[in-house]
């Protein structure tokens, strides 16, 4: 690190759990970000100000502005260009060190494939169960840890899927299996309180931020459940099922 970095990363450098090393393992990373919305913008704005080096946003939507109630990486100037590289912008006004990719087309497919092997995280940031899978399936492929983050109304939930951390460490297919019919609540239909977002956002940076520096105890195998009106925090616990048709053992 230089002195510059040394000064911008020094309240990280301060903390004995990061210090240096932990700094430059940020900087060393490389997190691929699905999704450059509610979730995604304080994703994007945590990781790109703690000095991850290299951020690939995917999001193939455009800024509109009934995304400006919560989607804080965006404004009024920005209404009509792609999320991604919206995103992108706002990062680059915080730390211009930090080398973003943007991708604007849907991430699906061997583009989904390829950009999931490239990158040493994943964060899922969308908002449906489709897309979701499609991207459990893609870090299962490639032994990439996953941290999810979903929020509608008051509630969201976060969890960090990781079956390469242990043989009892379950996918989200696991928890969420494709077969059953699960029921599609979007924020334009449902509404989202702006705050939660933040609140799940911010929590999903700080999980990708402890994986990387190998910090503290990440929430594998744990769901983090968050009811906003009452602000009552839950936990569920996660095992892996063995049965799963995406990380089950008769799919590995």
């Amino acid at each position: 690190m230089n002195d510059d970095q040394l000064l911008r990363y020094s309240r990280h450098i301060l903390l004995d759990e990061v210090g240096i090393e932990g700094q430059e393992k940020l900087l060393n990373s490389h997190v691929l970000i699905i999704g450059a919305g509610g979730l995604g913008s304080p994703v994007a704005l945590y990781l790109g100000s703690a000095g991850v080096g290299h951020i690939t946003i995917a999001d193939h939507d455009r800024v509109d502005t009934t995304n400006l109630q919560r989607q804080i990486a965006h404004n009024l100037a920005r209404v009509n260009e792609f999320k991604a590289e919206s995103a992108r912008q706002a990062i680059a006004a915080i730390n211009p060190d930090v080398k973003v990719t943007t991708v604007t087309e849907r991430a699906e497919g061997e583009l989904l494939d390829r950009l999931v092997q490239g990158a040493d995280l994943v964060l899922d940031c969308t908002d449906n169960f489709a897309t979701r899978h499609a991207i459990n399936r893609a870090c299962v492929k490639h032994r990439k840890p996953l941290v999810s983050g979903a929020a509608i109304r008051f509630d969201g939930q976060v969890a960090v899927f990781d079956t390469s951390a242990s043989e009892q460490a379950p996918c989200y297919a696991c928890v969420f299996p494709e077969s059953e019919l699960l029921e599609e609540t979007r924020c334009a239909t449902m509404g989202v309180f702006a705050p939660l977002v933040g609140i799940i956002g911010s929590t999903q940076a700080a999980e990708a931020l402890k994986l990387i520096c190998g910090v503290g105890q990440p929430l594998t195998g744990r769901l983090l459940m968050l009811e906003g009106k009452s602000m009552e925090w839950s936990e569920m616990k996660l095992m892996r099922n063995t049965a799963c048709t995406v990380c089950g053992s008769a799919h590995r």
